[in-house]
């Protein structure tokens, strides 16, 4: 059907007839001027894509009578412009790509008809880590350890960028996927197929968010979503309510972006904003450059909103001109921008749109501040570091609590490190790091820090030697412009060399501790230190031996590394005290806002983004010698433990299969309430007892490989292997050309091993955490009730697929709450799970259920387990009536002979045709194969 509102399409420039826009002031509406900018978005992509299936002409009214609808949890399509994804979660949607071109090709179809339709960026930022610090060639040590350990995961995607059509793949040492958006890949507005439009993204990362900074509208999203939208698909998302955020003022001289964005997470999450857009207006948000607001999009996740939006105003506009976009492309924006009605002047208060409601910061009562020791959102202002620590000490264990007893609040663990002697005590810094895309896209901060460097380097001041320093910029950017202003030798000096291009420490790939160090932390049962300029700090996300662990600006992160401790107060005491015996304080060091102002409209300049973006695809020596195939289908590897080809597909036909009812169901798993994606989906790294630990050993002793060992028990026992496995080793030759051993050390990752659907398979529910009603304690255990077995999840979900018994999951409220993973919804549907029946799901989970083809029911209204008399120790046959509808009441039997009726929470009649084809996945294939 051709589009209801092809009316008010109009060339932006009548030199240019074939360059057109949909003209939404011709709309002739006057709800459209009251909408939230973020809200104007989405109506643009609602009327652009039109067609009355995916997107109709009621959800266009929805959307334009958002103040009236955001109230009535009505679901509204959108498609977004683009797709953006990292190597953690990039992985996987290559894989399912690849795979689908092998179905559509076993179905008689052309398998090259398979390539995103909405452009795709992935952006390879997460493998790197933090090995080798405090030396020159950090960097390439770093780099070098990062292709041994992933070379096949690399080749695999340098695959998929020369196979697929619209995708383009950023190699490793490029920078940080939020941060490259920002400065290079963002458009703030489309020129696609003959029409200019917003531009808008989706992505595999939670912090997308960053880009909103820069007016483009986006968010994170899962796998399944992403890769639905990538074919074409919309998300669909309930019409959100949208929170003005009202900025005043100016900052004070000493305060950074990093404090602002700390104090407005605080704030966000004492107002409530969950699902909720965010969208900033005000005079004080023109005082704030691109870096500072997209500073304060990143965060977006830590104070729960959907987006953080800034809308486009002649700031944005010259930030792509500052950063090399091209100026014909940066005239173009501006005059879509002005004639839609989507160019923001935040002084004018008339443009101001309604809003749900609006919450107000005065920018002139930021102070310098940290968050920590647990969440980003527990602000702490930097003149009450040191009480709120010493406070935390004592505290009963929890998010501001270690409960170290009294007497013990003054230990002290001595060490050798090097030759040399020190100490450490609870407070201690052991690791300082200027790390992610939060602060590092932001020129104001990282040149504060340098300076602050080169200020402290003359005044004499150091960092002890065993205190873990790095520097891991978002983009070859901030290495140059550290380095032409003259201040990279004075990090370096402190011990704040370039360490790679990536998020390193902000999502735990912070290295080894020296030995010694963890040895005294262990000793002492200290609460050690880190710091970072980081945008999460949860317990263990850091570093295993980091319990406290501070959000901080990168000025911040250089002072704590000086001072060595957190329990200083800065206005009182000296960060050290020079060869000469002069006490030197921090006000003594830092630099002003005019020197650093002076120093940015020197050094950052559109030249050099233009010599690092121009060569981003081609720079990587390593990137460039891999060898990976050249054909368009890719051979899949038997062998690999890491790339794998999916099952999803196996046995597809072109036609479709009417959906049989589920019969006598057992229930593997019995939940409560707030069942998260982290309790469902494998991550972290791989227990040694784990089955997916089991499945990677045994494909260690299938690989055929020369190596040579010693032959004893000790040996072979120390790789994992159980006792039939040991025998079967001992019996051979000491020098085989049959082994390899496969050691848990070897087992990496959960997030390393995406593409590989037997290891995720076994990791689905193996969260140490998991709560089953079945078991009497914690863990990934469930009862096979045909034995009366305990079992490990996915060893009782085998016996039972072997059996040929289909299995359901129940489920109390809240049901895949948490982040969005793709892997929450394939690990079930892999270990044979048909239906999941809950009180009530995640927005984003339900659909990813739906996308994979597993029927996510509901109680009615009333009604739950307890007041149905369910234990789940009975066997459930679920109706499926040939004509379908959505949300539509079905009756589920139990073999003890109750019925009752649930709601099939199939919300759509989209979502009703891919349940009819097996998942998304599968209707895309048979439409590119038909």
């Amino acid at each position: 059907m051709s589009n209801p509102f092809v009316q008010i399409v109009e060339p932006l420039d009548a030199a240019q007839p074939l360059k057109k826009f949909f003209n939404l002031s011709k709309l002739e509406d006057v709800r459209y001027a009251r909408l939230p900018f973020s809200i104007r978005v989405l109506l643009e992509a609602a009327i652009r894509n039109c067609d009355e299936f995916l997107v109709k002409k009621q959800d266009v009214e929805n959307i334009l009578n958002w103040k009236v609808m955001q109230h009535k949890n009505v679901e509204v399509p959108f498609k977004p412009a683009r797709v953006i994804l990292q190597d953690f979660t990039g992985v996987p949607a290559v894989v399912d790509f690849a795979a689908m071109r092998d179905a559509v090709k076993k179905l008689g179809g052309d398998p090259e008809k398979i390539n995103p339709i909405c452009p795709a960026d992935l952006v390879i930022d997460h493998s790197i880590q933090v090995d080798f610090n405090r030396r020159s060639d950090s960097l390439q040590k770093n780099q070098d350890l990062e292709f041994e350990r992933n070379k096949e995961r690399f080749e695999f995607l340098k695959w998929g960028s020369q196979a697929f059509k619209n995708m383009r793949i950023i190699p490793p040492g490029s920078g940080i996927i939020h941060q490259v958006n920002l400065e290079y890949l963002a458009r703030v507005v489309m020129d696609q197929d003959g029409y200019y439009y917003p531009d808008s993204v989706v992505g595999t990362d939670s912090h997308t968010t960053m880009v909103d900074g820069l007016g483009v509208l986006g968010w994170g999203v899962g796998g399944i979503e992403a890769e639905a939208v990538m074919l074409g698909q919309p998300i669909s998302m309930v019409l959100p309510e949208v929170v003005g955020y009202k900025l005043l003022g100016n900052p004070q001289p000493l305060v950074t972006s990093t404090d602002i964005v700390l104090t407005i997470t605080k704030h966000l999450r004492q107002v409530g904003v969950v699902g909720k857009f965010v969208e900033f207006f005000g005079p004080g948000v023109a005082q704030l450059s691109i870096a500072d607001r997209a500073t304060i999009a990143n965060m977006c996740p830590e104070y729960g909103a959907t987006a953080a939006y800034f809308p486009v105003d002649d700031i944005s506009i010259g930030y792509l001109v500052q950063t090399g976009r091209d100026k014909e492309k940066v005239l173009c924006t501006r005059k879509y921008l002005e004639a839609v009605g989507m160019l923001r002047d935040f002084k004018n208060s008339s443009q101001d749109p309604d809003f749900t409601q609006v919450v107000e910061l005065d920018l002139h009562t930021v102070v310098p501040c940290c968050s920590g020791p647990k969440r980003p959102q527990d602000k702490v202002a930097v003149s009450d570091m040191k009480k709120d620590f010493e406070t935390c000490l004592g505290a009963k264990q929890g998010f501001k609590g270690f409960q170290i007893a009294p007497d013990r609040h003054n230990s002290i663990v001595k060490f050798n490190f090097e030759g040399c002697d020190f100490e450490l005590s609870h407070g201690s810094v052991v690791i300082a790091a200027i790390t992610s895309c939060t602060n590092t896209s932001n020129p104001s901060v990282m040149l504060g820090a340098g300076l602050l460097a080169k200020k402290a380097v003359e005044a004499g001041l150091t960092v002890k030697p065993y205190i873990k320093t790095s520097l891991s910029p978002g983009s070859g950017v901030v290495t140059y412009y550290l380095r032409e202003s003259g201040v990279m030798s004075y990090l370096s000096q402190l011990g704040f060399d370039v360490v790679g291009y990536g998020c390193m420490t902000c999502i735990g790939n912070s290295g080894p501790l020296p030995d010694s160090v963890v040895e005294a932390i262990l000793q002492g049962d200290l609460v050690a230190v880190g710091v970072l300029s980081g945008n999460r700090n949860f317990e263990g996300r850091v570093h295993p031996n980091t319990r406290a662990n501070y959000l901080a600006s990168p000025p911040l992160v250089i002072a704590y590394a000086i001072a060595g401790t957190v329990r200083i107060d800065f206005e009182k005491e000296p960060l050290g005290i020079n060869a000469s015996g002069k006490k030197i304080f921090l006000k003594d060091i830092w630099p002003t806002r005019n020197e650093i102002q002076a120093v940015e409209r020197q050094f950052v300049i559109p030249g050099m983004f233009k010599e690092v973006y121009q060569k981003i695809e081609t720079v990587n020596e390593s990137w460039n010698a891999l060898d990976a195939p050249s054909d368009k289908l890719y051979t899949w590897n038997p062998k690999s433990t890491y790339i794998k080809s999916p099952p999803f597909f196996d046995g597809l036909t072109l036609a479709l299969q009417t959906p049989k009812t589920i019969e006598d169901a057992y229930v593997l798993l019995n939940f409560g309430d707030s069942v998260t994606t982290d309790h469902i989906s494998p991550a972290g790294n791989i227990a040694r007892n784990s089955p997916a630990a089991r499945y990677l050993t045994s494909r260690g002793l299938q690989a055929v490989v020369n190596c040579s060992f010693a032959m004893d028990s000790l040996s072979v026992q120390c790789c994992g292997f159980n006792s039939r496995q040991n025998q079967a080793l001992l019996s051979l030759p000491i020098h085989s050309s049959h082994v390899i051993c496969l050691t848990p050390r070897e087992f990496n990752s959960y997030g390393s091993r995406r593409g590989n659907d037997a290891v995720m398979a076994r990791g689905t529910f193996a969260n140490i955490r998991l709560v089953n009603k079945f078991i009497d304690k914690q863990g990934p255990q469930t009862v096979h009730f045909p034995s009366g077995e305990t079992l490990d999840v996915f060893d009782a979900a085998e016996r039972y697929k072997q059996a040929g018994h289909p299995l359901i999951v129940l489920a109390g409220k809240e049901y895949g709450a948490g982040s969005s993973r793709d892997w929450a919804a394939k690990g079930p549907f892999l270990l044979g799970v048909k239906a999941v029946l809950a009180e009530s799901y995640e927005r984003i989970h339900r659909s990813n259920l739906v996308g994979m083809g597993v029927i996510p029911l509901q109680y009615l209204p009333g009604e739950d387990a307890r007041t149905l008399g369910l234990t789940g120790r009975e066997r459930y046959t679920i109706t499926i009536p040939e004509n379908l509808k959505p949300q539509m009441n079905i009756e589920i039997k139990l073999d003890t002979g109750k019925t009752f009726r649930a709601i099939m929470r199939f919300d759509t009649d989209v979502e009703l045709t891919y349940f009819h084809n097996g998942g998304i996945l599968n209707y895309m294939i048979r439409k590119m194969a038909s």
